[in-house]
């Protein structure tokens, strides 16, 4: 489907927004929020149900390209902005279409079948119990910190980064943990994803997403950060403008379908958005989406959502239950409070000015 917008603005789109059964002053709320002092270093925001354009604002503030300072940006509808590990709730889709397509192994595959490189990791019984599915589940069981800031090469991804062979460096963790039994964030765990998506279909990730995601979806503009060794990053890499991303939203909630054509499998979705593990963050994880829900005072009760969660305050939120989905961009990397403007955001400003129709 295609969206219906007005003219880009720093008002809100009060009469969409009614339409589709919100507070037409939605914005204003957005708006005293940030004047307040409550939404700190918001970039973008971007809402729709329907298809309708609810709510969009653009704002200055000093960003960064995949940690490359850029200095002060005036945000707009054609600015490219980084996603971070929003990437890698993208790259799940991609493996589900790679899957589809037959051009990746089944979940239940040994990651080190797909390295067979590494035989003297292959000869350790316990490392081949790993599978796909524990890849996109973060559930591999293997040691990986990333609680460690991102400045220091200290930190997991960071070390990946910097390692001679970052699958070898992956592979080779020590073991902690039987695999599937304990939830641990990984980066590393998603660049094996998006190395084989890279082996199954002959392309780079970038080439494949293009092909399958974003060319159907009209998505022109697109930039992928690889690292030194040339590797596009599965794990945080990708920019885009918030309106496509936000198409990424609205093809979820239509369950894989866009414009009528099928991009993705309404069974991945499903399985994507089903809870597969319990998080260390108070909500649960999927094939790399997180779930949870939120109170929302218009609906009975709390309303369910996944999201793409991306280091600075970036998100991708949809909730099929009340048909929305949100892009919230923003500039405050490497802060352990960066969660809390776009929670505010989603949680106090788009769904708690819903009303059911």
């Amino acid at each position: 489907m295609s969206f219906s917008q007005s003219a880009v603005s720093l008002s809100p789109h009060s009469s969409a927004a009614k339409k589709q059964g919100f507070d037409p002053r939605v914005g204003e709320k957005l708006q005293a929020g940030v004047e307040a002092g409550l939404l700190r270093h918001l970039h973008v925001v971007l809402a729709e149900r329907g298809g309708d354009v609810v709510l969009e604002s653009y704002g200055d503030g000093e960003d960064e390209n995949w940690g490359r300072p850029l200095g002060t940006v005036s945000f707009s509808p054609d600015t490219l902005h980084d996603l971070r590990s929003v990437t890698k709730s993208i790259v799940g889709l991609l493996y589900g279409i790679a899957l589809d397509k037959e051009l990746v192994p089944s979940l239940d595959t040994p990651i080190l079948a797909q390295f067979p490189e590494y035989e003297d990791l292959a000869e350790d019984p316990d490392r081949q119990k790993r599978t796909i599915e524990h890849a996109l589940t973060m559930t591999l069981g293997m040691e990986w910190d990333e609680t460690i800031p991102y400045t220091s090469t200290k930190n997991s991804e960071l070390a990946m980064e910097f390692a001679e062979d970052r699958f070898r460096f992956v592979l080779d963790r020590p073991l902690i943990e039987e695999p599937g039994k304990r939830w641990i964030y990984s980066g590393g765990a998603v660049a094996l994803i998006g190395e084989i998506l890279q082996r199954g279909t002959g392309k780079t990730l970038p080439e494949f997403a293009r092909d399958v995601l974003f060319d159907p979806l009209d998505i022109e503009k697109f930039e992928w950060s690889a690292g030194r060794d040339g590797v596009a990053s599965a794990a945080s890499g990708l920019r885009l403008k918030a309106s496509d991303l936000l198409k990424i939203g609205r093809l979820v909630l239509n369950k894989g379908e866009w414009n009528g054509t099928r991009i993705v499998s309404s069974s991945w979705i499903e399985a994507s958005l089903s809870v597969k593990a319990a998080t260390d963050q108070g909500v649960n994880y999927g094939y790399l989406w997180w779930l949870g829900k939120v109170p929302v005072q218009t609906m009975s009760g709390p309303v369910s959502w996944a999201a793409g969660f991306g280091n600075g305050g970036q998100r991708l939120f949809v909730s099929p239950e009340a048909d929305v989905t949100a892009v919230i961009y923003s500039g405050h990397y490497n802060n352990w409070d960066a969660w809390i403007t776009p929670a505010r955001v989603w949680s106090e400003i788009i769904l708690a000015n819903l009303k059911l129709r």
